[in-house]
């Protein structure tokens, strides 16, 4: 018979009592709980000290033996987009089930049935529903705000999933302003660079419509160009300062253009220095080229 905690709970870090007692007496189990060797999670869970800190272990050892999902921040570090922070692990129940749980873990009530995916190894809110909740839940905006944008990057969700999870909590603090942001996302920005240029530069005052994210492909590849303008066959790159810093990136970038100009468009680039820095100057540029290549563009169809 095994009598060592550590080989007894194994890879995981953690495992029910049932199983301990399978191996070792209700008094071991005890004296290891006593001694620190052991530390109860919830009334039936167990799991070694170095262990019992890891907020996935918390989280599976919480939903263990329960109708329930990881959900709010948890869920979201679950599915990659956030560090998990300090604090308790979030999981939902249905609405008559009990909101009561383990210390370090706090239990949400769903209106609904509950809807389950499946990452990191655990049942999961979807995506989308994950950001809404931690939007109303969690202090750090900025954080569930980049899950978002990240979210529909990955396309691990849709901007009009988020919109449904929005209309179902119509008193979502914060509501509005995470309405405008999947505003943006719907539009087509994938980045907050592309946020930030789509309201400072791209919609600025006498500037032509511009589709985002506008796929275009060209001798049998496939590139998306952040944003287009078709009248003129002008597309805008906006460039963030970490990604195409490189010089390997750089000559990527070059080689891009060229497949884009062999299909008659023009692209213009514009680094996150440039951009943020010279908003105006920038809106200048990009109308100056955009009229100028619709007059060219004109008199060659007059030919």
């Amino acid at each position: 018979m095994v009598c060592d905690a550590a080989a007894l709970v194994g890879a995981a870090g953690w495992t029910t009592r049932d199983a301990l007692l399978d191996a070792v007496s209700r008094s071991t189990l005890e004296r290891w709980v006593t001694a620190g060797r052991l530390v109860r999670l919830a009334p039936a869970v167990f799991a070694l000290p170095s262990s019992a800190r890891d907020w996935r272990v918390r989280a599976a050892a919480a939903l263990h033996g329960r109708d329930a999902v990881a959900s709010h921040v948890t869920a979201l570090a679950l599915w990659g987009l956030v560090e998990h922070p300090p604090g308790p692990v979030h999981l939902t129940v249905t609405r008559g089930s009990s909101n009561r749980g383990p210390a370090g873990v706090v239990v949400h009530r769903a209106p609904g049935r509950l809807e389950s995916m499946r990452a990191g190894g655990l049942d999961v809110v979807p995506p989308a529903r994950a950001v809404v909740a931690s939007w109303a839940s969690t202090p750090d905006r900025p954080v569930v705000r980049a899950a978002a944008i990240e979210a529909v990057r990955r396309r691990l969700c849709r901007p009009a999933e988020l919109r449904r999870e929005l209309a179902r909590q119509p008193r979502l603090p914060g509501r509005a302003e995470l309405g405008r942001l999947v505003d943006l996302l719907a539009d087509g920005c994938r980045s907050e660079l592309e946020i930030w240029g789509c309201l400072h530069v791209l919609r600025g005052p006498g500037m032509p419509v511009f589709e985002q994210q506008r796929r275009l492909v060209v001798a049998g590849t496939t590139v998306l160009l952040d944003a287009a303008v078709e009248e003129s066959m002008l597309a805008v790159e906006l460039d963030g300062a970490a990604w195409h810093g490189s010089q390997q990136q750089r000559e990527a970038d070059l080689r891009r253009d060229a497949l884009v100009a062999t299909a008659g468009w023009q692209t213009l680039r514009f680094s996150y220095r440039r951009l943020t820095g010279s908003p105006e100057a920038c809106r200048r540029e990009i109308l100056a080229v955009h009229t100028a290549r619709r007059r060219l563009l004109a008199a060659d169809e007059a030919h």
